[in-house]
């Protein structure tokens, strides 16, 4: 049933968001960056290969994901033959809400990148991105990492496959989730992100999906609900 279904994921959720809490807490974030920055910038902010591979090459890839999804919404293909086409409609918007939803974020921030800060040669003191009207100097827009939702943006495709095809549901999930870690941690390389700013991401994308879930299927989330309310006054009656 769908309240069963939907406990794992609403769980999941908010552990999560307990985690990154308390990593936000830590303040580990500095001395993370630290280990990739120096005095003068970042060594790595330059590498060819994170520029144009995980960078540049990451996001055309992304995109270009994207909208084989959305064709394939027309001309299914694969294991997407075995979507119902409310179900690939709910596999590309998912993916498309998640990146908005991290560039809507990313937008109003005040948070300016490691690379801007005056610890590694910038101009820029730190001001923990919960400061929201406390500037710190720089130039902002910095948080969350946007970069990162190019990967993290296809967690939402284990809400579809999941009820039809559990296995490939857990792959799709891991890979999403993969590709977000690596192309935040190639950002964090260059001193572009902060670890927080890619967590932040993998929360956002997987809270969307989430919720667009719950969106596509509330009748069914409303019936079951009743359902055990129903079963619950049975039982005490009965008792």
């Amino acid at each position: 049933m769908f309240r069963v279904s939907l406990a794992r994921p609403v769980a999941w959720t908010f552990v999560s968001l307990l985690l990154i809490l308390a990593w936000d807490a830590s303040g580990l974030d500095l001395p993370l960056a630290r280990m990739a920055g120096t005095p003068v910038g970042f060594p790595w902010r330059n590498d060819w290969f994170l520029v144009h591979v995980v960078h540049e090459g990451a996001r055309a890839l992304s995109w270009l994901l994207l909208i084989v999804l959305a064709l394939a919404i027309r001309w299914p293909f694969g294991f997407l033959r075995r979507l119902a086409v409310r179900e690939r409609i709910q596999l590309t918007f998912g993916v498309l809400a998640g990146v908005l939803l991290v560039s809507l974020v990313k937008q109003t921030s005040t948070t300016s990148c490691p690379w801007d800060l005056n610890a590694f040669g910038g101009v820029a003191h730190h001001v923990s991105h919960w400061a929201w009207r406390l500037r710190d100097g720089g130039p902002g827009g910095c948080f969350p990492a946007g970069h990162a939702s190019a990967g993290f943006a296809f967690m939402s495709g284990w809400f579809v496959l999941r009820r039809g095809s559990p296995r490939l549901a857990g792959a799709w999930l891991a890979a999403a989730f993969a590709a977000g870690l690596v192309l935040g941690l190639g950002q964090q390389l260059r001193g572009a992100h902060y670890m927080s700013h890619t967590l932040w991401t993998a929360w956002l994308c997987w809270a969307a999906g989430l919720l667009l879930d719950m969106c596509m299927h509330g009748s069914k989330f409303r019936r079951a609900t009743r359902g055990a309310a129903s079963a619950l006054q049975t039982n005490l009656n009965e008792s």
